[in-house]
């Protein structure tokens, strides 16, 4: 039974807005809260729930989340369920790097060997956007990430 001690947000380029728990044997967890064009609101709504976890047992994952879905009058809302699931998925990869399983083993198994995902090219020029759709290795992000 790890308290939980620090809750922090941060921007990662171009879009994303990753949250960090850490408890307090100095375990961490990482949790990714993105709203695209909304970094601001969702900080905002972390900002409200931060408090609200610090103290907190970290293994009581469902108890955690139940208290932010019925704390309010209002639920839902994309501004909320993006703060909520970045702290939800933040406390499972903790809850994973403590038991020392992958998430996946927590939440019932793995699933299957490969999994097909999306990825975005682009550039400044058509020509960047043809080049990067013919390059035949596997989608990775930019350097610059």
């Amino acid at each position: 039974m790890a308290k939980i001690t620090n809750v922090v947000y941060y921007r990662v380029k171009p879009r994303w807005l990753m949250v960090k728990i850490t408890d307090e044997n100095g375990e961490f967890g990482w949790g990714e809260a993105t709203l695209e064009g909304h970094d601001l609101a969702v900080e905002g709504c972390l900002e409200e729930m931060i408090p609200r976890v610090i103290g907190r047992d970290a293994n009581e994952i469902e108890n955690i989340w139940q208290m932010f879905w019925r704390h309010g009058f209002y639920r839902g809302g994309p501004v909320f369920m993006s703060a909520l699931s970045g702290i939800d998925i933040a406390l499972w990869d903790l809850k994973g790097k403590n038991l020392k399983v992958p998430i996946y083993e927590l939440l019932g198994g793995k699933v299957r060997n490969e999994v097909q995902v999306y990825c975005w090219i682009g550039g400044d020029r058509p020509s960047d956007v043809e080049d990067a759709a013919y390059v035949p290795a596997p989608c990775a992000l930019p350097a610059s990430v």
